[in-house]
This record gives structure tokens, sequence and C-alpha cells, in this order.
């Protein structure tokens, strides 16, 4: 019987993955971004809302139960930061967060000056990775990461509220150059994980969110797809070395995951994104 189920949920699987493969090919990128968002993402929406899958608190201070292997990123932190300080000499190199898809932040009080070091999406970005070798070596260590790079904010920066994409993910930020390392609490990360105010889709209710002070060194894990806003308030640049992992979830939504993810890696945005990353000489 539970060999029959097994096979049920793999054929479905297929099926679901083969239907998805075949609408994003016909799509432009925004019309495969909104499809990727509603239709793909909807799956783990209902399982969350029928108890199937656990819902992720709005910051885990506590993720390396679930997450283990993210560890050794806050035991190597002296490495990372001192290739990411190498990068920030050259600062004026380094590619646009708009180019990186992130236009959204253009809706605030003025044009986010946000910059990037990409290391991996869905594939690596081995020109990149050539310029930071230990932090590259680390993360083709760390199984699970789609998404890798340096978030890079000029001071006085604000990113509006706003949520994410893709439920199958869950965020990892780890502080690498926090200026004073945040002792007048200037650079923020604000979440609010309330499921049935996230339903009503207004950002006002980000003033009731939960906050988080980047440190130097420490790591967080949360959900993007909770309403969330951003600042550097300070004086000087914010790094923080941003991750997406794949989610920790029942064996029949992971198998679900893990192809829509592979179908993203391959779409042709995603090589547009890295080709983009890429930093000059």
């Amino acid at each position: 019987m539970l060999l029959k189920i097994l096979g049920i949920v793999a054929l479905a699987i297929v099926v679901a993955g083969l239907w998805a493969w075949l609408h994003l090919r016909k799509m432009t990128t925004k019309k495969k971004k909104a499809f990727v968002k509603t239709t793909l993402n909807s799956v783990f929406v209902r399982a969350e809302d029928k108890g199937l899958l656990k819902r992720t608190p709005a910051i885990d201070y506590d993720y390396l139960k679930d997450y283990p292997q993210l560890k050794i990123f806050e035991e190597h932190y002296d490495e990372i930061r001192a290739e990411c300080l190498a990068m920030l000499n050259q600062e004026e190199k380094l590619v646009d967060m708009s180019v990186m898809g992130g236009t959204y932040t253009k809706a605030g009080i003025h044009t986010i000056d946000w910059k990037t070091v990409m290391f991996k999406a869905g594939d690596f970005v081995e020109e990149n990775c050539q310029r930071c070798p230990k932090t590259a070596e680390l993360l083709r260590q760390t199984p699970g990461i789609f998404t890798a790079f340096f978030s890079v904010i000029q001071p006085h920066q604000y990113v509006t509220p706003h949520w994410g994409y893709w439920k199958g993910f869950v965020r990892y930020h780890l502080g690498v150059v926090i200026p004073d390392n945040n002792e007048n609490k200037l650079c923020w990360i604000r979440v609010n994980g309330n499921a049935e105010q996230n339903a009503k889709r207004d950002t006002a209710y980000i003033e009731q969110g939960e906050i988080y002070h980047w440190k130097n060194g420490e790591g967080i894990l949360f959900d993007d797809n909770y309403l969330h806003d951003a600042a550097n308030e300070s004086d000087e640049t914010r790094v923080v070395m941003w991750l997406d992992v794949r989610r920790k979830m029942q064996f029949y939504l992971d198998a679900y995951n893990r192809l829509c993810l592979a179908l993203m890696r391959r779409d042709e945005s995603m090589k547009k994104i890295q080709r983009n990353a890429v930093i000059d000489r």
C-alpha cells in the first residue's frame, strides 16, 4: 500500500513538473514571475493552510537545528569578511541590485543604492567565485543553497515593505560588515510573521513586525514570503551574506520543490541573471 501511495505521489510530481515546464517555456519574464509566485507557489500555501507544512517563525534564531550545514559560515566568518572587504575596495565595480531583479526597491522614498557580489543564482557564477575563493569553497560544501551573494547597501537606504515569491526557500543572513557592530541599532530587518495579516496584503502591517539588528558573524533565518522591510540608517556601508536555502519539508513536497527549482535553474531568465552578475575585471 505504501509503495502504491509513493508511486502515485511520484507520478503526480512528474506530471506537475512537465505541466509547469510547458507553461513556463511560452511565457514572458513578467508572466513567468507571476506564474511562479501564484500558481506554483500555491502548493506550499495550501499545504501550510491544511497543516501539512509547518509555518516558519518570523525570525528563526534556532535555525541550526534544521539547517546545521549553515554553521560553517559563522565558523569561517573572519575569512568571509576579509574577502568581502577586499571587494569593497573596488566597490564601484559591483553590480547594481536592479540588474538582479530588485527594481521593486525603487518604489521607496528614493532609488535604493544597493549592490551585489553574486556567487550563485541556480548555478555558480564562476568569474565572481574566483574573486572570493574561500567564500565560494564554503558555498560549494553546503547543500541546499540556490542563491548566494553579498548584499551591499549604502548608508541611509531603506528597502520598502514587500513579500517574496517562493515558499520553497528560507533565507539566511550572516552579518559580514555591520557598522559599529550595530551598537546604535541603525541596521535592521523587520518581519511580520502573522499569517492573517499577511493574507490581507497590506504593507501597513509591517509596523507590527519583529525587528532584528544584524551583528558581525551572527546568522539568522527568516521566511521572505512574510511581509518585511530593511534599512541601513548608518553613515557606512552595510553588508550581509544572503543565501536562499531549500526549505526543509515532507518528502513529497520536497520532491515538488526540487523539481520546480530545477526548472527555474534552467530557465533563460536565470541564465540572464548569471550573465549580468559578472563583475568586470
